[in-house]
This record gives structure tokens, sequence and C-alpha cells, in this order.
């Protein structure tokens, strides 16, 4: 039987953000482990487990070590990491943390995308080593947003947020999706293939998973042409990343901004030594306000659970399932 009488045992799994560690151990008992593995734990703990938090990384041999589990709280909005299915089928709750990252997320993808374009992180080193001075002016940018038409692989929130953000740049903007937004105006193109023939710069915010493994590959980095920019602010498992480092080298397309790998924190040496990227260490959410918010949600959503038996932000695998 699970000891429902006093504050209920969370397991925060890896590192987590320190505030959803300090609240979590206010309002409830708290247990932490540096990885995910249950050998780290007593039985009594284990026992004892009702809710865990990590930053992924929770599949279905780590649901099944806790008998007890209930809700697994995700700390952030993609949930890849964790066998939603598999909780689901063990009636278990998975939440995540959307909104509150979308416009910081958003944010970031528009400024990479100018980063890329005009080549800003080149032109400020170029100041900051005195060769402006000594050499004279830095060189003309050969690509620039004006009269680029913007692609975006993945129209959900944080997709819708960075083509408003878009508009403003007097740029047409088309997507692909899995199938066509409702309320949408954009063109809507049924393959990824077709969305990169018809435009010079892909924005790709897809979430990770099997559809989207390596999506972007040789053929679509070829349809986006020779002109072509690659924007990844999504998951870098949608990204076959060898493909992309010939396609760099050999002109395939033009220049490319990252802020995900597929290997994280590992960024191949191919892509550190392209002179055409602008590859930043996964930081679109990544700001102290909007990383409190989401530490906020994802404590919210225990916190709600135990008390008023509902997740706030349930994943859709795990929608239906009901408080014991």
């Amino acid at each position: 039987m699970t000891d429902t009488t006093g504050p209920a045992t969370i397991l925060v799994s890896g590192k987590v953000h320190e505030h959803v560690v300090a609240r979590i151990d206010k309002a409830f008992r708290l247990v932490t482990i540096e990885r995910p593995d249950p050998s780290l734990l007593s039985d009594e703990d284990i026992a004892a487990v009702r809710g865990l938090t990590a930053f992924g990384n929770v599949d279905a041999a780590l649901i099944d070590a806790f008998p007890n589990l209930e809700i697994i709280a995700n700390f952030g909005v993609g949930y890849d990491s964790v066998d939603a299915v598999h909780a689901a089928s063990k009636n278990i709750m998975v939440t995540n943390t959307p909104d509150v990252l979308t416009e910081e997320a958003a944010d970031l993808t528009v400024g990479l995308l100018l980063a890329v374009l005009r080549e800003i992180p080149k032109a400020e080193a170029w100041l900051r080593q005195g060769r402006w001075g000594g050499q004279g002016a830095y060189r003309y940018s050969p690509l620039s947003l004006r009269g680029r038409s913007i692609g975006i692989f993945g129209l959900g929130r944080i997709g819708r947020a960075v083509a408003r953000r878009l508009e403003a740049f007097d740029v047409p903007i088309a997507y692909h999706n899995r199938r066509p937004v409702a309320d949408i105006s954009y063109a809507y193109h049924p393959t990824l293939e077709g969305l990169a023939k018809a435009v010079d710069t892909l924005v790709c915010i897809a979430p990770g998973g099997a559809e989207t493994q390596k999506a972007i590959n040789a053929r679509i980095l070829k349809a986006l042409g020779p002109e072509g920019v690659l924007i990844n602010t999504g998951r870098g498992s949608t990204v076959d990343e060898e493909a992309l480092a010939a396609a760099l080298e050999d002109g395939t397309i033009a220049a490319a901004g990252l802020d995900v790998f597929a290997d994280e924190p590992h960024v191949p040496q191919v892509l550190l030594g392209a002179p055409n990227t602008v590859l930043l260490p996964h930081i679109a959410s990544a700001s102290v306000r909007t990383r409190r918010a989401m530490a906020d949600l994802c404590v919210d959503n225990l916190v709600s659970w135990f008390v008023e038996k509902k997740a706030l932000t349930p994943v859709p695998e795990t929608a239906h399932v009901k408080a014991r």
C-alpha cells in the first residue's frame, strides 16, 4: 500500500533547475539521485516514490522501477525522451511545461536567423580582434533576410510565435506539419521536401521522436538549394548532422544556425569547424525569467495532482489518466 498519510515522496532524477528542487523540498518529501538509476535508492524509497521530476531521460525501465508512481513532471516542453506511451499504459500521468517558454524560444529563433544571415558573431569578432581599425570595415554579408522566403517545419506554439515575428519582416511564410492548421493562412505543404523546394530558409521547430528522426536529410537540404539556410531550435535528432556538414562544405546550402544537436552536449567537429554556421549551446529558453517560470509550472503540476487530483498541462498521451 502507498502511504498517503504524509507528504508525497517526489524523486528528482538528474540535474534539474534549483527552483524545482527547492519548491519540491518545501511541499513534499524530496528524494534525489544524480542519474536515472533506481539502484541508487533504498527499497523503502523506491516503494515510497509517487512523483518523478526530470529533464527527460525517463524510459520504460525507470518507470517500471517504481510500483507506486503516479506522475512524471517533465522539466521542458519537449518530452521525446520520456516514454509517455508506456506511462499511459501504466495509468501514470506525464506533464510538460508548454506556453511559458514559447515567446523566449521564438525570440531566440529569430535572433539566430539574423545572426546567421548577417554574420553578427563574425562581425563582432572582427571588431574585438582590432581588425576594424587595422584592416578596415567588415565585409558585406553575402546573405540577407531581404527577399527571402521562410518555411517553418513544426507550426506548433513556438512555430506560430516565430511566424508572427517574421511577419513584421515582410517575408512570405509557409509551413509543413502532419496536417494543416485550421486557422492559419500561410501556405501549407504536405511534405517536407515540398516545403524545402518552395523556400530558401527552413526553420525547424519540430518535436523529436521516431517520426522526425533525421527528417532533414541530404534530400531535403538539396531541395533547399545553394542559397538555403537552415535554422534548428527544435530537436537535434531531426537533422542528419553528417548530411548537413557535407551540404555546408560543398555548397549544397549556404549556412546554418543550430541551437540543438543529436548528442548534446557533444557537437560534431565537422560542424564546429564549418565557417558558415552559428552554433549555440541549447539556450532557446535559457533566460532566468523563463526557466523559473518553467520550474514553477513543473512543480505546480505536482501540487495540483496531489491536492486537486488533476494535472495542469498533461501531454496528449496521458490526458485521459485519472488520479488514484
